[in-house]
């Protein structure tokens, strides 16, 4: 997807996947300005507690929701799910139906920021649509919905080229 002008060479400036890095690492950092000290210490974790806190008051969330909802994988959702529990912002509690399942269920603590974390999280979506028309954005979603999705077919399928090797 980079640009190459007349002599082949590639401009990085219209490199999708650079912008989108880029736009990443601003978004990190933005939201680190507006965070108390002792709070979440990662974008993740804020989005991952952000999930839990609001999807649990209609149903129970699982470690696999939040593998699913955010396309990570299953080590990162063990990581990132650990440390929530270990600062006191969740706890894993057993299901009746199955003793080896484990609902993620947000403490007091985490409800004590709730409402933190959705006006950062409001702030920054303001500031990302800033001057951009809203059919514009509509674009925007739906490009990235597909690159997304571009990714995870081609992820499952060498996922699935190393499961037969």
């Amino acid at each position: 997807m980079c640009d190459t002008d007349v002599h082949g060479t590639c401009d990085p400036r219209h490199d999708v996947g650079r912008m989108i890095n880029t736009i990443s690492h601003q978004l990190k950092r933005q939201m680190c300005m507006h965070e108390p000290e002792d709070s979440l210490k990662t974008n993740m974790q804020r989005l991952v507690l952000h999930y839990i806190l609001f999807q649990s008051l209609q149903r129970d969330i699982y470690q696999k929701d939040v593998e699913k909802e955010f396309h990570i994988r299953r080590s990162t959702a063990t990581g990132t799910l650990q440390i929530l529990e270990k600062n006191g912002f969740i706890t894993r509690e057993p299901v009746k139906e199955d003793a080896r399942l484990k609902k993620l269920v947000p403490t007091e603590k985490a409800k004590g920021v709730r409402r933190h974390i959705l006006e950062n999280i409001r702030y920054v979506e303001e500031l990302l649509a800033r001057g951009i028309p809203e059919e514009k954005l509509a674009v925007c979603r739906e490009v990235l919905e597909q690159m997304s999705e571009n990714l995870s077919v081609d992820e499952k399928r060498r996922e699935e080229i190393t499961d037969h090797e």
